[in-house]
């Protein structure tokens, strides 16, 4: 594969990634309500998410659910009610003033799991990556290191994308001592969560 194929992917990716989506949503929401500590640990679970469903997708899932409406259908719901339960999770969440030490290693892992939960149970990514990938592979190489190399670039982007996000609404959040803006602000990033898996519970399947 030459440059001239991959320039075109890293560049379509990049532009994909920077749009804010859900992972995007529970990254920033995290980040807000739980500090830098926790928006590292949520970017861990989005970027292996991705793995798994591109991974995924390249070992013919995405084919299998492009074909199969009831399964496309049971997936779809999975991931729409994941979202709400986060949501309501967030927005329910109580303001601590300081953090908790003996809690940090099992709030660190519950956040991990929701996020990778939430990237990896997304049946739309997992389809456009099927759909997306092919249109850059050179037919005249080897396809499977394509992929590879395709996968790699992709999850690379989509880890800083989401560790920047992160990182800046983790620096916001060290702005804040009000304990109220902060409820605010795990009910408002709850809501949207809530929202975005109503919204994911009625996306249609022609629209992938």
């Amino acid at each position: 594969m030459t440059f001239a194929h991959w320039l075109p992917f890293a560049i379509a990716s990049a532009i994909l990634v920077a749009i804010p989506g859900p992972t995007v949503l529970l990254v920033i929401s995290y980040a807000l309500g739980h500090g830098r500590r926790y928006a590292l640990v949520t970017t861990a679970g989005v970027a292996l998410g991705d793995i798994t469903a591109m991974t995924a997708s390249m070992l013919g899932l995405g084919v299998l659910l492009a074909a199969s409406a009831t399964l496309f259908t049971a997936l779809k719901w999975v991931g729409a009610a994941y979202l709400i339960y986060l949501g309501i999770k967030l927005w329910r969440a109580p303001v601590v003033a300081t953090d908790e030490s003996s809690m940090a290693e099992t709030r660190a892992g519950r956040i991990f799991a929701h996020a990778y939960a939430v990237t990896a149970l997304n049946p739309k990514s997992i389809i456009f990556f099927v759909a997306f990938v092919p249109q850059f592979i050179d037919p005249h190489a080897a396809a499977w290191a394509q992929m590879v190399i395709f996968e790699a670039t992709f999850v690379i982007l989509a880890t800083l994308n989401s560790l920047g996000y992160a990182l800046i609404a983790s620096a916001a959040r060290r702005a804040i001592r009000s304990a109220r803006v902060q409820r605010t602000i795990n009910r408002t990033g709850g809501t949207l969560l809530i929202g975005a898996g109503i919204f994911a519970a009625v996306w249609k399947k022609a629209a992938a």
